[in-house]
């Protein structure tokens, strides 16, 4: 099976010694707008393709404001402190995840508190969320603490798995009851839509990464997105070292971060917008290439979930256990495919391994399963 796949996989990715797991593509005007930045000299964080592409972003997935910030992991933890994170929270999120998300809540001084995942989703699963704070907290006035730890409980963390959204209509209800400030991860998820309803405008604050890998990508860079104007406002302050706007006087009013994107990434970040409609619908394409092949084969190919429309930007099949996992990952990497495993769990890495976690079946299913195979855009 393996050698059969791997000359599938390579058939659909031509002329490549090794197949990336996903490559960035630039067919439009990156090079162009790369140009116009580099005579204007306005390089760094002042530049009119910032403004472009905070603006282009908003539109496009419906936010009322979009800040730009120089990574992904950034944005989270700036989210995080907009809504009030502070040292010795806890945040409820799930262990399956990148570990961008959990380095954001440990730079606010905070603890993750780790929540299985939905089989059918891959993310934050709501009926396990609500049973644990059933189980574990209680609201005392109008928050809600960890009846173990005595903490208090801020806000929940839910990710949208290699671009496939969660049940966020749920979780944000359960959010909403328990007076939980919502902020979604969904660094891998634009372009996927939940219900009509573009992912990251659920909750008070989403967050987007636009990473070398990621569907379109600035080179490095993230992007909150708001529905409420004035905290948009805020966290471009606060992004900016909380400076006051004067033609030479440096005055700030606030303990500020340099989360700025350059104007170059931006003007990358513009270009990359234009072209993708024609990324999701490729990528789409691939997916449904490999959802036919893999079928056939009796393998499971991980589809989009229930009202969903997902952007695929990873594209996963689930083996039988961890052997036929591993045997596959050896293979496919020394015959020249790229592959990997899913993330080890959050609650197994040494920094986060004492945090508390509810039952995890589901994400220990897919640990010892899913590999993730190539989905660069095919042209």
């Amino acid at each position: 099976m393996y050698k059969e796949t791997i000359s599938f996989i390579k058939r659909l990715f031509p002329n490549q010694e090794f197949v990336p797991l996903h490559a960035p593509c630039f067919i439009g005007n990156e090079k162009e707008y790369l140009n116009d930045c580099i005579d204007s000299t306005f390089v760094s964080s002042v530049g009119k393709y910032v403004d472009k592409f905070e603006d282009v972003v908003a539109v496009y997935t419906g936010a009322k404001r979009a800040v730009v910030c120089v990574n992904g992991t950034n944005a989270i933890h700036l989210a995080l402190l907009l809504v009030g994170v502070e040292q010795n929270d806890e945040v409820l999120t799930q262990p399956l995840t990148f570990i961008a998300t959990c380095n954001a809540i440990s730079y606010c001084g905070a603890h993750p508190v780790f929540i299985d995942v939905d089989r059918e989703t891959m993310g934050l699963s709501p009926e396990k969320l609500e049973e644990w704070i059933l189980d574990n907290a209680e609201m005392r006035g109008d928050a809600l603490y960890n009846k173990g730890t005595g903490r208090r409980i801020k806000a929940c963390v839910p990710m949208h798995t290699f671009g496939h959204p969660c049940k966020i209509d749920a979780i944000a209800d359960i959010c909403l009851r328990y007076s939980l400030e919502l902020v979604e991860d969904a660094a891998e998820s634009i372009g996927s839509f939940y219900k009509g309803k573009h992912t990251g405008l659920f909750g008070k604050i989403g967050v987007l990464s636009f990473n070398g890998n990621k569907t379109i990508t600035t080179g490095g860079g993230g992007m909150l997105l708001f529905q409420d104007e004035e905290l948009g406002s805020y966290a471009k302050h606060l992004s900016t070292q909380s400076k006051l706007p004067h033609p030479w006087e440096f005055v700030h009013d606030h303990i500020g971060y340099n989360y700025r994107m350059p104007n170059i990434n931006a003007a990358l970040g513009c270009a990359q917008m234009e072209t993708l409609p024609l990324f999701l619908e490729k990528k789409r394409q691939l997916a449904e290439i490999y959802q036919g092949y893999f079928s056939k084969k009796g393998i499971s190919f991980f589809v989009e979930p229930e009202h969903c429309h997902s952007n695929y930007w990873l594209n996963a099949i689930l083996l039988d256990n961890e052997k036929e996992r591993d045997d596959f990952l050896e293979y496919s990497n020394s015959n020249g495919v790229m592959t990997r495993p899913i993330w080890r769990l959050m609650n197994k890495l040494p920094m986060f391994e004492k945090e508390q976690c509810g039952d995890l079946s589901n994400c220990l299913y897919f640990e010892k399963r899913v590999v993730n195979i190539p989905s660069s855009v095919r042209l």
